[in-house]
């Protein structure tokens, strides 16, 4: 099993301004966080943005792109 890369310190916003949140998954269409995961971002320590960076690669598996 390959280990997930290291994250930069301090940890990249995943924003790529295409900032749009989809109905039908609650998911920004450019970043894929949540509303909520996107409001903590600014205050989060790295040990939460690393969590939501391998839930934003978790959901990349898993969702179809239209």
């Amino acid at each position: 099993m390959n280990p997930q890369p290291q994250l930069p310190t301090p940890v990249p916003s995943p924003c790529i301004s295409l900032c749009e949140m989809a109905p039908d998954t609650g998911l920004c269409r450019g970043c894929l966080r949540t509303l909520d995961e996107i409001v903590q971002w600014g205050s989060a320590g790295d040990d939460y943005k690393t969590a939501v960076w391998a839930e934003i690669r978790r959901r990349e598996a898993t969702l179809a792109f239209r």
